[in-house]
């Protein structure tokens, strides 16, 4: 096992996670902890995310975002409660997550949710509302469902990984968040940022500053101008460089107020490409929103509260919590 820091961002190699020695799955849990003490933002090696299936959904993606608008809106998100399918540039503002006013983002983006397909009265619309809704796909790429199914399913079962890697870290049972995740909500996004040779308005981002809403996102980020950057405790934008074979990921506020803010879910924003470059500036990002069982019962760890102190949040469940954020981050029209 070895880990750096690259940046501002620790680069944690991740593998003993999925070997059998626990000593050395502890001693990575206590890296993860650190970092997400200390920025909320690690980049992770050794994670096992086979390069064949990340370029496929890659390649599917950019294929699908190179039609025409008309062709993308065939499967236009129908609302804002309804994450699933496209949405064009300048119709989402992340920073309204921060009850902020700011022109709409410089991306668009397509989304899809879990693939479920069961009787079970726990995944159906009148009871779990928003969150297994059927996914839209488009005509062309034809291969894009089966692409993207994969690429889910790969990330989804890291995710569970990482997070028994959590709960060591936090000196919680390694299997503690188990049952919690094993139906997640967690959402699969590509997002395009075009290049554009018009100046963005005032104010106007990539993707505006915000926190994410779950417990983790994992980010196969791309080299090109204008990118990832963290907001440092020190009241800094830091950009967080790419290392070929790695995987960007943070926590988001869910996890925080998991562990009473003890781990730091860090405002991130997707800046703009520097106007002196004359080069393309587009770049794509795939990602992966990791969100616990819609109805799991976030309240704050046995380990990240004093006995007898009050923990700071009142509990909430993960799908209640998930829809108040998604509403804040469209545009008010």
């Amino acid at each position: 096992m070895s880990s750096q820091t690259v940046g501002v961002v620790p680069v944690i190699d991740i593998s003993p996670l999925f070997g059998d020695d626990l000593e050395a799955r502890r001693a990575v849990g206590k890296e993860l902890d650190a970092a997400c003490r200390e920025i909320g933002f690690f980049q992770i090696t050794g994670h096992g995310l086979s390069d064949a299936v990340i370029k496929e959904v890659y390649d599917t993606a950019k294929e699908f975002f190179a039609q025409p608008l008309a062709e993308k809106r065939k499967v236009a998100q129908p609302n804002p409660k309804t994450v699933r399918g496209y949405t064009a540039v300048g119709e989402q503002a992340f920073a309204y997550n921060e009850d902020t006013s700011a022109p709409g983002d410089l991306h668009e983006k397509f989304d899809v949710g879990p693939f479920v397909e069961s009787d079970d009265p726990y995944f159906s619309v009148d009871v779990a509302g928003p969150h297994f809704i059927p996914n839209q796909w488009p005509e062309h790429p034809a291969r894009m469902q089966l692409a993207w199914e994969d690429y889910f399913e790969a990330a989804d079962a890291l995710c569970r990984t990482i997070m028994r890697g959590f709960a060591l870290g936090l000196d919680l049972p390694e299997d503690f968040f188990e049952d919690k995740i094993d139906k997640d909500i967690s959402m699969l996004r590509a997002i395009h940022y075009p290049h554009r040779d018009e100046p963005p308005l005032p104010g106007q981002m990539r993707a505006g500053a915000h926190t994410d809403y779950g417990s983790l996102t994992i980010v196969r980020p791309e080299e090109a101008p204008g990118g990832l950057q963290v907001f440092t405790q020190d009241g800094d934008w830091k950009d967080v460089p790419v290392i070929p074979g790695a995987l960007v990921v943070n926590i988001g506020d869910l996890m925080a107020q998991w562990t009473n803010d003890q781990w730091i879910s860090t405002r991130h924003r997707v800046a703009n490409p520097p106007r002196d470059v004359v080069a393309n500036t587009e770049r794509m990002s795939i990602v992966f929103f990791h969100q616990p069982n819609y109805d799991a019962v976030i309240e704050v760890l046995p380990t990240c509260v004093e006995p007898g102190v009050a923990p700071k949040y009142a509990p909430i469940t993960s799908g209640d919590h998930l829809t108040m954020k998604f509403e804040k981050t469209h545009q008010r029209v």
